[in-house]
C-alpha cells in the first residue's frame, strides 16, 4: 500500500506564480493552434479557455498570501502576453 504521507506532501520550493505560468502557456500554446482560426472560434476553446480561467481564480484565491505587488505585476505581464499571442495568432496568421 502506498503510505498516506506521500499525498499529503507539497513542494514547498517552486513559488505558485511559475506554477501557474507553466500551467497557463501549456493549456494556451495546446488548444489556440488546435481551436483557433482565421474566421472560427471553436467552442472547445472556450471550454478550455473557462476551465483555465477558473483553475486561475481558485489558484490565485488559495495562494493570495503570496501575491503580492512584484508578483502581481508578473501576473498581470504573462496575461496581456498570452492575450498578445492569441490575437497574432488569430488575425495575423491567415
Amino acid at each position: 500500500m502506498i503510505p498516506e504521507e506521500l499525498f499529503k506532501r507539497r513542494h514547498y520550493g517552486t513559488p505558485v506564480l511559475l506554477t501557474l505560468l507553466i500551467a497557463n502557456s501549456i493549456v494556451l500554446f495546446l488548444i489556440v493552434p488546435a481551436f483557433v482560426s482565421c474566421r472560427h472560434i471553436s467552442w472547445a476553446f472556450w471550454v478550455g479557455f473557462a476551465g483555465l480561467a477558473s483553475y486561475n481564480f481558485f489558484t490565485v484565491r488559495r495562494n493570495r498570501e503570496e501575491f503580492n505587488k512584484v508578483t502581481i505585476i508578473a501576473y498581470a505581464i504573462s496575461i496581456a502576453t498570452f492575450a498578445a499571442m492569441f490575437t497574432y495568432y488569430a488575425v495575423f496568421n491567415c
